[in-house]
């Protein structure tokens, strides 16, 4: 498979975590915030790389400003959804991978995803809350369902996706056409529902992948990136 370029998409607020920061900001080691790990990782394998900016954008252009960056103007009244396509309006023809801003994960995985042959999306198995995102599959094993609101889930899909090119101007309409507050996961969904089978989950085993939301998402992601076997 040709290496696919990556979105990180970092223009949301995270009023959550209650930060002064964008959320890919946040220290998780000494010299180390979530957005730079997330850069070292994709680096490491040699991708290009697209930030999706908004809140405070010149704080994280300053961070590293040898990427290229897409502005999501409407950042306050838009989801993901809208930046990852303010993003996706630079790319044709080339798989993409996507991953939120505040998402810390093992290297690993990554390096699974560009294994896989088709497009996918990573899952982990765990028992869910209400405000995770969830998935379920078809009898051919395809994700059919993506979404928070989902009965019977199999486990969490941990907002790392790659999607082949060949369906990427089908999900850049998709994207335009749902609410502006509708996650990206709502376009995922009405792609699946117009093409058929196009996701497949990747489950990630015991490797460590965490979106972080609340603070103790954030000890826990510091706690584990402590561990030098896990950077």
């Amino acid at each position: 498979m040709k290496p696919p370029v990556v979105i990180i998409l970092l223009a949301g607020i995270g009023g959550r975590l209650g930060l002064p920061c964008p959320k890919g900001l946040t220290p998780l080691t000494a010299g180390e915030t979530i957005f730079s790990r997330q850069l070292r990782i994709f680096r490491s394998f040699g991708l290009t790389i697209i930030g999706v900016v908004g809140f405070k954008k010149d704080l994280i252009m300053e961070a590293d400003p040898d990427i290229f960056y897409a502005y999501n103007p409407n950042f306050d009244t838009t989801n993901t959804s809208k930046s990852l396509l303010c993003a996706l309006k630079h790319i044709d023809d080339k798989d993409v991978l996507w991953i939120n801003g505040d998402v810390v994960f093992e290297p690993e995985i990554i390096e699974r995803i560009l294994l896989e042959e088709g497009s996918s999306v990573a899952v982990n198995n765990a028992r869910v809350g209400r405000e995770e995102v969830k998935y379920t599959v078809d009898d051919q094993g395809f994700i059919n369902a993506i979404s928070k609101d989902i009965k019977n889930p199999l486990g969490e899909a941990l907002g790392i996706n790659l999607i082949q090119s060949k369906y990427l101007a089908a999900f850049k309409k998709k994207l335009l056409i749902v609410d502006n507050q509708d996650y990206f996961e709502k376009s995922m969904e009405l792609l699946i529902a117009d093409h058929g089978p196009v996701f497949r989950p990747l489950p990630i085993g015991e490797l460590f992948c965490i979106e972080v939301d609340f603070q103790e998402d954030l000890d826990q992601a510091r706690h584990t990136v402590s561990d030098p076997k896990r950077r």
